[in-house]
C-alpha cells in the first residue's frame, strides 16, 4: 500500500518550497490534487496528481544534501540568467538549491539540497550555526584589529555580534561567525582599514570543506546528515 503523508510535507520533500509556505500555498487555493482544491491536513502519496501553482510536482524525489566547494567566480544564484550560476556549474540532474550565499568572489564550503524544510531550519540566524572562515587581508594584522573584529563592528545599521578570531599569519586570520549579514566580512574588514583579498569559508556547522576539491561536490554522510538533525531539530520550520 502506498504511504500517506500530509499534503505540506509532500510539497517540501519535492523541494519546492517549507512546509510552512506549502500551508500559505494550500491556503491560498494555489495547490490543487486531483484537480480540487485541498483542505489543510490532507494526505496524499505519489499517486495523486498534485499541482503547485500551475507545476505538476508529482514525482518521487529522494533528499539530496551536497557539500559544495564554490570556486571564485561562481555565483550563489538558482537564477540561471545569470552566466556564472552555481546550479549549471554544477549540472546536477534534479532540482536543487542552496542554503545560504558566498560572494562571487569568495570561495569554499557551501550547501546545496533539494530539502525545503532544513533550507529554513539553518538560514535561522537565531540558532546560532557557525561558519568558519580564512581571511587574507592586505596588509599586516594588528592586534588591535583582532579584538575589535572580535568584540563587534558596526555596519549595514547594526553591531556585528561578539565572535572568534584568530591570526594564522603575518596577514591571515581564521573567524567564526554565528550571523549571516550581506558581506560580513568583508564590510568588518573595511571599516577598520583592511580590504579582504581571499575568503575561503572552511566549515558550516559541523561539515568541513576538508577532501572537497576545488569546484566539486560530495554528498552529506549519514552522520553528518544525522548530526545536523539533531543542531537543527529545536528550530521552527
Amino acid at each position: 500500500m502506498e504511504e500517506l503523508i500530509r499534503l505540506n510535507k509532500f510539497i517540501s520533500q519535492t523541494g519546492y518550497c517549507s512546509r510552512r509556505q506549502a500551508d500559505a500555498l494550500i491556503d491560498a487555493g494555489k495547490v490543487k490534487v486531483n484537480g480540487k482544491k485541498p483542505e489543510l491536513g490532507l494526505k496524499v502519496s505519489y499517486k495523486d496528481e498534485i499541482i503547485v501553482e500551475g507545476t505538476l510536482i508529482t514525482k518521487k524525489s529522494e533528499p539530496v544534501y551536497m557539500a559544495f566547494h564554490k570556486p571564485v567566480g561562481v555565483t550563489s544564484t538558482t537564477d540561471l540568467k545569470d552566466p556564472d550560476n552555481m546550479i549549471d556549474f554544477i549540472g546536477y540532474p534534479e532540482r536543487i538549491f542552496h542554503i545560504g550565499r558566498l560572494d562571487k568572489m569568495s570561495e569554499g564550503l557551501i550547501f546545496l539540497t533539494n530539502d525545503g524544510d532544513i533550507v529554513n531550519k539553518i538560514l535561522r540566524a537565531e540558532n546560532g550555526h557557525e561558519k568558519e572562515y580564512i581571511v587574507t587581508v592586505d596588509h599586516a594584522i594588528t592586534k588591535e584589529f583582532l579584538v575589535k573584529m572580535s568584540k563587534g563592528v558596526k555596519i549595514l545599521d547594526t553591531v556585528t555580534l561578539p565572535c572568534v578570531v584568530e591570526q594564522m599569519g603575518k596577514r591571515t586570520f581564521k573567524i567564526i561567525l554565528t550571523q549571516g549579514l550581506n558581506r560580513q566580512i568583508r564590510r568588518m574588514c573595511e571599516v577598520l582599514g583592511y580590504k579582504v583579498t581571499k575568503l575561503k569559508r572552511i566549515r558550516i556547522m559541523n561539515i568541513k570543506l576538508d577532501g572537497i576539491a576545488y569546484g566539486q561536490w560530495r554528498y552529506f554522510s549519514k552522520k553528518e546528515l544525522n548530526d545536523i538533525n539533531k543542531l537543527v531539530e529545536t528550530s521552527q520550520k
